[in-house]
């Protein structure tokens, strides 16, 4: 596919429900009492995945649209043990989550994924799950995994690292649990979507700046969850009005959860124009209405202390710190090794293919940014939506395009993704030609 260079971007358009809301959304209210209606659900692979496997375990989906859903909901321990194992397809956040809800279950059940699944770690969420008293193997660290459900106890557990995965897997578990309380403790503040949806659904949650607690619960009922829009899904499009000269972008209806803007908070630090318009509540999550206009921007540092608040979209803050002046840098960013690529050495070495001055650092990257358009070029997606939408992004801002490969993985998180761009600035997306 290739992204042919923009003058401005130019309009106002929506994106797909969030994908971490949608998955525990579908996963809640499969363990709800009746029936939980779903609202601007995020259609992705990776949330198809979750539909199929809770539909495999017995609770019933109804798709009544391509963004309604109503999930018949089996009861908290009425799960049955499927005939085959489960695909997780590409989603860590279904395998990770799934297994906290499943170590309370009864049966015998099997999480498997594709080749990039298969390659991240397990470990980190089958550990706390074991000192929970659940049975469960992983492959090397790695998926696949199998849980053996069985009788649960409270812990008390210092997240090793920030994960809002492994925090989700013990608080889902921690349902199952007898003693009382099972609490988690947080180095720093991660994405806290799970507890928000199991307040809705009546369980017992107690929050405090650094620790969240469920209590063990007899039923759980989720009437209705209305889906923001996904932060994670407009961040491209922001920045790419942030960068591109004469822009003007407004998306309406977007998740504004403090643990997930940090980009937001990023962007204004290197001197973009943003403003947030009508904030609401959309299913028991902030929101409202961002608009940005382009600017010219500085340099910035990130600090791993921000880095779990806008994780997803460090290789967007690359970009845009590739057309700041001055030098930017990220530490404490780690974890971006074992996502669906090494999106470290991914974003560093295809910036660097267009014309961007990046290297990589043990766990982030430094960029000397010039106030300029990249050159452009070939931009590998490596198989990872993230990095395929960086490089369309990248393609709109250069001078000379950039031809995408692989462009077709942004259908894991955002199906939609080049349509929306096409919104925004006519004639930037040429798909190739049918065989």
């Amino acid at each position: 596919m290739r992204i042919e260079p923009v003058a401005a971007l130019v309009g106002h358009v929506a994106v797909p429900g969030d994908k971490s809301i949608s998955h525990r959304a579908v996963l809640i209210g499969a363990i709800c009492d009746g029936e939980t209606r779903i609202s601007r659900f995020g259609r992705s692979a990776d949330t198809e995945a979750t539909i199929a496997a809770v539909r495999a375990l017995g609770a019933e989906v109804q798709e009544q649209d391509v963004d309604s859903l109503a999930v018949r909901g089996v009861g908290l321990r009425g799960f049955c043990e499927p005939s085959e194992p489960l695909n997780c397809g590409n989603a860590g956040a279904l395998m990770r989550l799934l297994a906290g809800i499943l170590a309370g279950q009864r049966g015998r059940f099997e999480l498997v994924g594709d080749e990039s699944l298969s390659a991240r770690p397990m470990e980190r969420v089958a550990e706390p799950l074991r000192l929970m008293g659940a049975r469960i193997e992983t492959t090397g660290g790695r998926a696949p995994l199998v849980v053996e459900g069985g009788s649960l106890t409270r812990i008390s557990y210092e997240l090793p690292i920030a994960s809002a995965q492994v925090k989700s897997a013990v608080l889902l578990a921690g349902l199952f649990a007898t003693g009382g309380e099972t609490t988690v403790i947080e180095p720093l503040p991660v994405r806290d979507h799970t507890e928000r949806l199991l307040e809705l659904a009546g369980a017992r949650v107690r929050r405090t700046p650094r620790s969240v607690s469920v209590w063990p619960a007899e039923r759980l009922t989720l009437d209705g969850v209305e889906v923001p829009g996904d932060f994670s899904s407009a961040a491209p499009l922001l920045v790419a009005a942030a960068i591109v000269p004469g822009s003007e972008v407004t998306i309406h209806g977007v998740g504004l959860n403090p643990r997930r803007t940090g980009l937001l908070e990023v962007l204004e630090h290197m001197g973009a124009r943003i403003a947030v318009y009508n904030r609401r509540s959309i299913g028991g999550e902030p929101a409202g209405d961002v608009e940005v206009r382009s600017s010219e921007l500085v340099g910035a540092t990130v600090s791993a202390a921000e880095v779990p608040r806008l994780l997803d979209e460090l290789p967007l803050f690359a970009l845009a710190a590739s057309h700041a002046r001055g030098e930017s840098v990220v530490r404490g960013a780690s974890e971006l090794r074992v996502k669906e690529s090494d999106r470290i050495e991914a974003v560093v070495e295809e910036l660097r293919r267009i014309g961007a001055h990046i290297r990589a650092t043990r766990d982030g990257f430094r960029i000397r940014g010039v106030p300029t358009r990249l050159r452009g070029g070939i931009v590998d997606s490596r198989g990872d939506h993230r990095v395929a939408m960086l490089g369309a992004i990248a393609g709109l801002a250069s001078r000379e395009g950039v031809e995408l490969e692989g462009a077709d993985v942004v259908g894991v998180s955002f199906p939609g993704f080049f349509e929306v761009l096409a919104q925004l600035a006519p004639e930037s997306v040429h798909y190739p030609p049918a065989t």
